[in-house]
């Protein structure tokens, strides 16, 4: 098998396919941060768009439901001038038992250049990725429990834009752990770009058993978790992953896990809330935190766009410096 860190870089280092944060080098996720600085602008401007993939065909494969993500790839190959078709999966061929590679199969003689997946199973990108022709870049939107490569970009590019830097940032991830693809990359994008500490907080049915291999310290207390952090990143509850109950009632859940104002006074005083969404409200986290004047939460979901047309413009640009 290929190793993934391998597959996603062409022979001159650029990024060909995006399929996972793992493995890759800081000077790589600082570019894919200070590209999107540059498109940040864009959506202020009165025309929303750059000609950069211009003739270029998109194809958005989305196997699970969505709508931020979906949103905002959508949004971000429309301000780069790309065509875009987005799959309807319910009611496309796979349905009636084609499979996975018979479709791609199809698509790629449509003379495709990108497709944009998001399954629930982990490597669905990979796959793919290892069996498209060369000229076509594939984008991971999410696959299963591994990891969502862009939304943790996203995070990272909202955490720059408020403090700056990473070094010396201590960062909370509060919630289900064990669940989140998100989570996932999330800590290995700031163990890369230099965070302090990671800590995670969380009961210990919704943790990983082996979770400080990922480079992280382990709170089970949610006061204790708090001290002292910079940023605080709430995950929602993935009660559709979970084949048995792991919680002893969502009430339950908030009274221990949940960030209300109390608890977001036990963080730094400059301290940002986040949420890739969607948001349980009064499950995760209270109404008042989370349009409260420490929330970033919207922002994150503005900056989606920029970091995901950085992504795909990057992608692109390697197959034209590779010819």
């Amino acid at each position: 098998m290929v190793a993934i860190e391998n597959l996603q870089l062409n022979a001159q280092g650029k990024l060909q396919h995006f399929l996972s944060i793992e493995g890759l080098q800081q000077e790589l996720l600082t570019e894919i941060l200070d590209t999107a600085e540059s498109f940040a602008g864009i959506t202020a401007q009165h025309v929303k768009k750059v000609p950069l993939l211009r003739g270029k065909t998109i194809v958005n494969l989305f196997f699970e439901n969505s709508t931020r993500t979906r949103a905002t790839f959508e949004l971000a190959a429309t301000r780069l001038s790309a065509d875009i078709l987005s799959m309807n999966i319910a009611t496309s061929a796979t349905s009636k038992g084609e499979s996975l590679l018979d479709t791609i199969r199809n698509l790629e003689a449509m003379q495709v250049d990108m497709f944009v997946v998001r399954h629930a199973l982990s490597g669905a990108a990979h796959f793919i990725a290892q069996h498209t022709a060369p000229h076509i870049s594939v984008i991971n939107a999410g696959d299963g429990q591994h990891e969502h490569p862009t939304q943790a970009m996203l995070d990272m590019f909202t955490i720059r834009r408020v403090k700056q830097q990473f070094i010396g940032l201590r960062v909370a991830i509060v919630g289900d752990i064990l669940h989140s693809r998100v989570a996932r990359s999330q800590i290995h994008a700031l163990n890369i770009l230099g965070a302090e500490e990671v800590r995670v907080i969380a009961p210990k049915t919704l943790l990983p058993v082996d979770v400080e291999s990922f480079g992280v310290s382990v709170y089970h207390d949610l006061a204790a978790g708090l001290k002292n952090v910079d940023v605080i990143i709430m995950l929602r509850l993935q009660k559709e992953r979970m084949s048995s109950a792991l919680l002893p009632s969502e009430s339950e859940y908030f009274k221990c896990f949940g960030l209300s104002a109390d608890k977001l006074n036990i963080a730094n005083k400059d301290a940002i809330v986040m949420h890739p969404g969607p948001i349980n409200r009064g499950v995760e986290i209270e109404s008042a935190v989370a349009d409260g004047p420490q929330s970033v939460i919207l922002q994150q979901v503005s900056n989606g766009i920029a970091v995901r047309m950085a992504v795909m413009s990057m992608a692109m640009q390697s197959h034209a410096g590779a010819q």
